[in-house]
């Protein structure tokens, strides 16, 4: 199950996370990904400090299991390697801004016409349609521009930026969804498909539910920091020495916080019997409880709701995670052999089946690292292969 895509052929236009993350989750599956770099290498290899080895931790996190090709897609024999590689591929995925990729002649209409049954992959920053489709767009700047920001950080600090670049790596998940459903109508069908997915639309999604509030009574949610608008008791709660998550959302719950805390009159209180009531006097309520949990330390506090069946969890930095117990017993972190990184470590992919993961093939590429290889697979023979690096059409 976890070489599923064996045998399938991607080939991979993309740079920075997106694209990249789409491709690698393709290649842990088993696909056979060939990501096209330009002379200079993806983008995201500069993204530091820091850097692990000589690249940044953006693109190792989004690169594993491909090999790398690099090659001058502004000549025309760099884009007749491109074509070759797309007539024995299954997949091709781009993310070039609108025009680049009609200029290269390899748009959807284009390619569709010499190769029917490939499944074309797009992926952009605000779709195809609109007054903004052929901006850029980054992480941040949908995070900006479709509300995260706004809901996200404190009321007292202003907008914040969520840590993780969850609207690059929410793209690629959702175009790799897309690719693996257009695969099996292909099955059927023997048709190929335009897959496309942008920035844009992954960070509606993220706040779908915020949205959905909106439209129903006006209202324009806020920051409001560890807390969650429509659940309370829900968010981090400070103790003797750090804060704990502490997450109540539901009658029941409540009722056994209120038990751990010795408080039980606070169940039948008006004021607090039911999540609305909860949500409407929520300050009071935290008042309440933080003269509670200011009396615990994190880890006894944990345990206190660990023993009264209380959903919690402390709020740890990345150097708890990498050393923590229950994120080591997962495998998401597994240790892998890189030949100029010691101690190399990855972030494995986010799903099992029978209890196993996907395992990294391969490190990483450099640059160009498999150029030759690769264009000898396609028919290109010693002296070309010479005369094409020589002439800088390609890098290896």
């Amino acid at each position: 199950m976890t070489q599923s895509l064996e045998g399938i052929r991607v080939v991979d236009l993309t740079q920075n996370l997106a694209g990249p993350y789409c491709s690698q989750i393709l290649a842990d599956l088993g696909a056979e990904v060939v990501k096209i770099e330009p002379p200079k290498g993806d983008a995201a290899r500069a993204w530091g400090p820091p850097f692990w080895g000589e690249d940044s931790p953006l693109y190792l996190s989004a690169n594993r299991n491909k090999r790398s090709v690099g090659l001058d897609l502004k000549t025309e024999r760099g884009k007749e390697i491109v074509w070759r590689l797309i007539e024995e591929a299954d997949v091709f995925v781009q993310a070039l801004r609108g025009g680049v990729v009609e200029r290269l002649g390899l748009d959807y209409a284009s390619v569709k016409a010499k190769r029917p049954s490939l499944i074309y992959v797009s992926v952009s920053a605000y779709g195809a349609n609109g007054p903004l489709k052929d901006l850029p767009g980054y992480d941040p700047l949908m995070q900006a521009y479709c509300g995260i920001m706004s809901v996200t950080g404190h009321p007292d600090s202003g907008p914040a930026r969520v840590g993780g670049s969850v609207v690059d790596f929410g793209t690629g998940m959702w175009a790799a969804l897309g690719v693996l459903s257009a695969l099996h109508q292909r099955s059927d069908t023997g048709d190929g498909c335009h897959v496309s997915t942008s920035l844009m639309d992954t960070a509606l999604g993220w706040v779908s539910y915020h949205l959905m509030g909106h439209m129903a009574d006006g209202q324009i949610p806020g920051p409001m920091g560890s807390r969650f608008a429509m659940i309370a008791p829900y968010g981090a709660f400070p103790t003797n020495d750090g804060q704990l998550m502490i997450a109540a959302g539901s009658n029941a719950l409540f009722g056994r916080l209120c038990a751990a805390f010795d408080l039980p009159e606070l169940p039948g209180d008006p004021l607090y019997a039911s999540n609305p009531s909860r949500v409407e006097n929520r300050d009071k309520l935290f008042t309440i409880l933080t003269a509670k949990t200011r009396q615990y330390g994190t880890r006894e506090l944990w345990e206190l709701m660990g023993a009264n069946s209380v959903p919690a969890a402390p709020i740890q930095d990345m150097a708890a995670v990498v050393s923590d117990p229950q994120v080591a017993a997962s495998g998401m972190l597994p240790a892998v052999d890189h030949p100029s990184i010691p101690n190399y470590r990855d972030v494995a992919i986010p799903v099992q089946w029978n209890n196993e993961r996907p395992r990294t093939r391969t490190v990483p590429p450099r640059a160009g690292e498999h150029t030759r290889e690769v264009l000898a697979e396609i028919g290109y023979s010693s002296d070309e292969i010479e005369g094409l690096l020589g002439d800088g059409i390609v890098i290896g």
